[in-house]
Formats: structure tokens, sequence, C-alpha cells
């Protein structure tokens, strides 16, 4: 045993990033998300984060934030089985379970953690996991931790998933596994077609809506509301760090479920409780989109029309997307640096996919046109945007 071997087994493959010159990945960001952002001391035009509704520098969620700090300090230091579970979290919990019209709700500290907890309570060598292709990576690492038979259906394909479905028989349990929104092209799950086909077939639903939560449906309660899902006895998870604005993750569904995953998910029971500012932040973003979401999604659609016609006419390759996102087929990874430096080069910041967050050579580079943005910075974006393109 020797551990230059073992470190000589850690090494990174940099080699694109030194080959383009440029490695869009780790860049520093030196502000908020205000109107334009700071990456390496750069003013630049933020077209990478999450942050639909432009909630996260809005000033009642930053006073929100503060006010729990005064009152509960900074942390609780404690996981919510012990010192973490305020009044707060209690409170929230009944809040979102409301939100996304499910009965109960358990809070933690990342979608990621909630997504790779779920599965390895609920599925074991006896189950099978039907996946989407196409999902997020949090739910593939999740999934292969259970030890469960595994089968992907081709990415919104219902004919290949029913015919899965036909064929999978002896199993203990089996699990359909679904985005609403798809991060990294913008495409939406046929999820209500899902759903019964899980009644159908007796199998359990398990949908993210990380992409869909205050984006989707017509008070933007997310993918059951847009799809008008009634009675869903499935599991629910999403992130509370895209359009909510803040950060955690949540699991949703009837309430012995929950109930199991408060004692036996370890990554919510092993983990520090968010902190009070996040969840009094979560909280007034929720109000924010129960009084404001319909003036708020207007303009969202606006902006990203506005890019979307821009890519357009720049003769770039654009996803077609009914949520506000727009990605541009890139094709190879070396493609796909070279498109999201050209952009960067020219002052806006983008999100670059590449194997193996997406299928070899077929990347893409993401865009999504935040409601903080002024007009006159979209208005800059878009003759950005055709000058690349034309270049």
């Amino acid at each position: 045993m020797d551990l230059r071997d073992f470190y000589s087994r850690l090494s990174v493959d940099e080699s694109l990033a030194e080959v383009m010159g440029y490695n869009p990945y780790y860049q520093k960001i030196d502000s908020g998300l205000n109107a334009r952002i700071l990456v390496n001391g750069h003013e630049m035009i933020d077209l990478a984060s999450n942050n639909y509704l432009g909630l996260a520098a809005d000033n009642r969620v930053k006073q929100a934030a503060m006010e729990a700090i005064k009152k509960y300090g900074v942390s609780l230091c404690g996981t919510p089985i012990a010192t973490g579970y305020i009044d707060l979290f209690q409170r929230l919990e009944k809040k979102l379970s409301h939100f996304v019209g499910l009965e109960e709700t358990i809070i933690l500290p990342s979608c990621y953690q909630a997504n790779n907890g779920l599965f390895n309570c609920i599925a074991g060598p006896k189950d099978l996991i039907i996946v989407d292709r196409l999902v997020h990576s949090s739910l593939i690492e999740g999934i292969k931790s259970t030890g469960s038979k595994i089968r992907p259906f081709l990415h919104n394909n219902l004919e290949h998933l029913e015919g899965i479905l036909q064929r999978s028989i002896g199993y203990r349990q089996v699990f359909v596994v679904t985005e609403s929104v798809f991060s990294t092209e913008g495409s939406i799950a046929p999820f209500k077609e899902i759903v019964q086909l899980c009644e159908k077939y007796e199998a359990m639903p398990i949908i993210d809506d990380s992409h869909g939560i205050g984006v989707l449906g017509k008070s933007g309660r997310g993918i059951l509301e847009e799809q008008r899902i009634a009675g869903y006895r499935g599991i629910y998870t999403a992130s509370l760090g895209k359009a909510i604005a803040n950060s955690g993750g949540m699991i949703s569904g009837e309430k012995k479920l929950i109930n199991y995953l408060k004692y036996y998910c370890s990554h919510l029971v092993y983990s520090t409780a968010l902190t009070p500012a996040v969840l009094a932040g979560i909280s007034e973003v929720l109000d924010i989109i129960h009084s404001e979401f319909s003036e708020i999604k207007e303009k969202l659609i606006n902006k990203q029309r506005q890019i979307y016609k821009a890519l357009l006419e720049g003769g770039f390759k654009v996803v077609s997307s009914e949520a506000p996102i727009n990605s541009i087929q890139t094709g190879s990874k070396e493609a796909t640096f070279i498109l999201n430096r050209k952009l960067y080069e020219k002052g806006i910041l983008s999100t670059p996919f590449i194997e193996p967050a997406v299928p070899i050579n077929e990347g893409r580079v993401r865009l999504i046109a935040s409601v903080s943005l002024s007009q006159d910075t979209v208005d800059e974006a878009v003759a950005i945007i055709k000058r690349i393109g034309h270049s």
C-alpha cells in the first residue's frame, strides 16, 4: 500500500479546458444576483442562474431572512430530529404541503439529498425502478444506491414506458421516475399520462419538480397544478433553490410515507437543519408567489421569448420548450465549450452541459432570463446573441 498510488488515482481530466484555454466551471462570483453579476471582477449579464422569478435579491425576502436571524440566530446547530425542528420549520412544512397540494412534507438541506435519501428508504433489490433516460444525476445516484433493477425508458415516450410496465411482473414494487421540467433542455414530462399508466399497472410515480415549482401552473404551484393532476398518490420532490430563490429540498406525499422518512431518511436525520434565514426566505417567496404570480410569470415568459427569438435569428439550433428555458443544441463537448466561451467573452454568463450531465455528443448551452433582468439588459443580451450567431 502506497499513498502515492492512492493520490495518483484522483487525477481530473482537464485536457479540454487546457486545449480550449477556458474552464467554464467554478467561476468566481463577486456579487449577489443583482441587475448585473460580477464574475472574476467583470460585470456580466446573468443568463445562468435558476433565479427564475427574480426573488433571490428581493428586499422583502432579505428582510424576512434578517428578521429570522434576529429571533433565532444564524443556526440551530442541530438536525431536525434533535434541536433543529423550530416552529418556523414546522410552519414551512405545512405551507409547502398546502402549496403543492399534498398531505405532508419534509425539508432537507438540498434536493440532491432529497433525491438521494428517498430511494434508500423506499426501494431495494426486490423492486424495479423505471426511469426516464434524461433525469438528473441526483435521481440516478439515489436509484443506483438501492440495488433495485433499473430500466430506463426513452425520454417522454409513453409507448416505450407502457411496454416496460407490461413486462414488469414479479417485483415487490415498481416505481416510475421522471422530472417535470428537464433542466438541460426545458422539455416537460407528460406526467398526467404517466400517472395514469402507473394507476393502470399499479406502479408508484415519483416526480422531481425542481424546475417546475414556482414556474408551472396557473398560480405557480408546479407540475400537479399545470397538468391538473388531482388526488396524486405518488411521491413528489423539488428544489427550493431555483424559482423559490433560497436553498433546500423537499419531499412531499401521503402522511404515512412522510412520517416514515422522518425517522428513516438518513439524509434528513443526520443533516443539520436549514438555517432560520433560509426557512423564512422560502416562506416569504411563497407569499409573494401567492399574491403576484400572474404578473411575474408574464414578465418571465416575455423575457424568455425575446432570448428565444434572438437565438433563432442568430441561426442557433434551439430546443423547442414550453418552460422558460432556452437550450442551444451544441453537440460535442468542444463545440459546447466554444459557444459558452464566446458568450462569456461578450459579457453573458451561460451554463454549458457536457457528458456525463448529458449523453455524449448531446451538449447543451442553457440560457435562463430571470425576471430580475431589466429590459435594457435583455436588449443588450439579444444584440450580443445575434452578433455571435452571425459572426
